[in-house]
């Protein structure tokens, strides 16, 4: 199969909500540790203590998510260029590749979301149990 050097643009809209939604998920992020590590110091709480391993946790897939997404839109580029030059085969490779990239990038991204389910969790049922 034959792409055109417009498919692999296609994919720059997509890009820019992506990288937007994951700069607000980092600055939530960011946010709720400092949030954490204040309250940690004033009252040593356990819910806050429990809330560190989930929160290293996000952060990691936070990164991971960014990390995949760039190394994607790279490779989409490079899969423009490629194609440009007249090197098909090879642009619809790295293409290939620019969407694997982009999956792993959502797929870290579920993750993330499903930790940051779990570290809601803990704080309702610390609500229950008070």
């Amino acid at each position: 199969m034959n792409i055109t050097i417009t498919t692999p643009a296609l994919l720059f809209p997509a890009i820019s909500v992506l990288f937007l939604a994951y700069a607000n998920r980092f600055l939530a992020i960011a946010s709720r540790i400092r949030e954490q590590h204040n309250l940690f110091n004033k009252t040593q709480s356990p819910v806050a203590k429990k809330q560190i391993e989930s929160l290293r946790k996000r952060i990691r897939f936070i990164i991971a998510m960014q990390l995949l997404a760039v190394i994607g839109i790279i490779s989409c580029i490079i899969a423009m260029g490629l194609i440009f030059f007249g090197l098909q085969t090879y642009g619809n490779i790295m293409f290939g590749l620019s969407m694997v990239f982009i999956i792993l990038s959502l797929l870290a991204s579920v993750s993330e979301l499903l930790i940051s389910t779990k570290a809601l969790n803990i704080e309702l049922e610390d609500m229950e149990a008070r």
